[in-house]
């Protein structure tokens, strides 16, 4: 099972640009980047991020307002401040150079087990456990004969995926990373293509005939969500230079004329706010959100109005 799915990987990977010499450090952004969010999207931000701040030392010393704003609308902004924080300890403690341990990466600000295994092996060649949720559906239906693994991750499931890996600490990083492409590209999560997957013939579940799941999996919602609100906040802060007052993002579209007085960029912050404005937030919703980001380090409230921290 191993060499049918190293060798898959060999021929099918896909070729991204953390994979196959990136540094370190670029590997760990690559993995915050990607939590929840897919390639397509990460790719174009990851790449620009690596040309702005290509180690440590250089994103630490940035400002969190640009932090933010290259963040852009990956989603979950509160990852680019925690690894802002993580690059501060980076520099701070370890001369500037992301560790290669488990235990030292996920002493890091913001940096939980997961990512502390993946940026252990893929950046460093460690044997280490990695589990993702494509790794937990690949054995799951592998190994186990279900057609999803349990809603949240378990200790059999760790059990299982340590039992699993290979002794060879080299074939290890690459069975983690070949695990993990197979359930992206091929054993996904609603429509899988097992007439091309490499190990079908020892697929548990295919062999019991491919049962249903036992729960059906719940979606995340975004419309009309607190979600959905802070993003259309968040864009308004990451068009805006200044503070915006804060009427603004209470009064209506025809009322924006008055950014010209206070803005640099009134026109951008404008269509931002009437992105805002169309989704018809109601006053709590909308003070929750505000009230949620400064809460959350992501915004600041001045006498000026709301902007993104310092």
């Amino acid at each position: 099972m191993h060499q049918q799915v190293l060798q898959w990987f060999r021929e099918s990977a896909r070729d991204l640009p953390w994979r196959g010499g990136c540094s370190p450090w670029g590997i760990l952004v690559s993995e915050i980047m990607l939590q929840q969010t897919p390639v397509v999207r990460v790719r174009p931000v990851w790449e620009e991020w690596m040309a702005r701040w290509p180690d440590p030392a250089a994103f630490a010393a940035a400002p969190q307002a640009e932090v933010l704003r290259a963040w852009g609308r990956l989603g979950y902004p509160r990852r680019a401040l925690r690894l802002h924080a993580a690059a501060g300890v980076i520099v701070e403690k370890h001369d500037g150079a992301v560790p290669d341990t488990f235990d030292e990466l996920l002493a890091l600000p913001g940096i939980g087990t997961y990512t502390a295994a993946a940026v252990a092996a893929f950046a460093f060649g460690r044997r280490e456990t990695v589990v993702d949720t494509n790794i937990r559906r690949v054995f799951a239906r592998l190994v186990i004969g279900q057609a999803l693994p349990a809603p949240s991750l378990t200790a059999a499931e760790m059990a299982l995926a340590k039992e699993l890996l290979p002794e060879d600490a080299a074939e290890s990083v690459e069975w983690n990373a070949g695990v993990m492409e197979l359930g992206a590209l091929v054993c996904t999560a609603r429509s899988p293509q097992c007439g091309i997957c490499p190990v079908r013939r020892e697929c548990a579940w295919i062999a019991a005939g491919q049962p249903e799941p036992n729960y059906v999996p719940k979606g995340q919602p975004w419309a009309g969500t607190d979600r959905q609100v802070r993003g259309a906040v968040m864009a308004v802060l990451r068009a805006a230079e200044s503070p915006v007052h804060a009427e603004l993002f209470w009064g209506p579209a025809s009322e924006l004329a008055a950014l010209k007085e206070h803005l640099s960029h009134p026109g951008e912050v404008a269509d931002a706010l009437k992105s805002l404005h169309n989704l018809n937030v109601h006053a709590p919703q909308l003070q929750r959100s505000l009230a949620s980001l400064v809460a959350d380090g992501l915004a600041q409230l001045s006498d000026g109005g709301y902007h993104l921290p310092h």
